[in-house]
């Protein structure tokens, strides 16, 4: 009986708590990625995380990665998203961009000899489709 009570107190207190995502490969990719660099946050307002943005290496290659956290994801929202690599001095590269899906992977890029960021972008096609939330990683060499 006492352990019913403390699972369900341990349950009542994780409801509120946005829920982190394990990042999948990316298509095409089976190899154990690896995250490079800091996660960075997405914010629609003071102190509301939509999106979580992260780099990742493997199979030879940069990755971008975004998730949408599920606070963001509601009913009747449309949004975009899409994850890019930035390599320095060069525009970006392996940009992906989906509709009303949670995560998204860019494709990969051959950069892994120069310094990148990866970058990702969300726009709320309901609230301000002109406007688009961007963040970017810290730059790896």
């Amino acid at each position: 009986m006492r352990f019913v009570a403390v699972a369900a107190v341990a349950a009542f207190a994780l409801v509120g708590l946005p829920s982190v995502a394990q990042a999948a490969n990316p298509p095409g990719c089976s190899e154990r990625m690896t995250q490079i660099g800091s996660t960075a946050y997405i914010e629609t307002g003071v102190n509301t995380i939509a999106a979580s943005v992260k780099q990742f290496k493997g199979c030879g290659k940069n990755w971008a990665y975004v998730w949408v956290w599920d606070s963001f994801i509601k009913p009747g929202r449309s949004f975009e998203v899409q994850a890019s690599i930035y390599p320095d001095g060069a525009n970006p590269a392996g940009g992906v961009r989906v509709r009303n899906k949670q995560e998204v992977w860019s494709k990969g890029t051959n950069t892994l000899t120069v310094c990148t960021r990866a970058s990702g972008t969300l726009v709320d096609l309901v609230g301000d489709p002109s406007y688009g939330y961007q963040e970017f990683t810290d730059k790896r060499c």
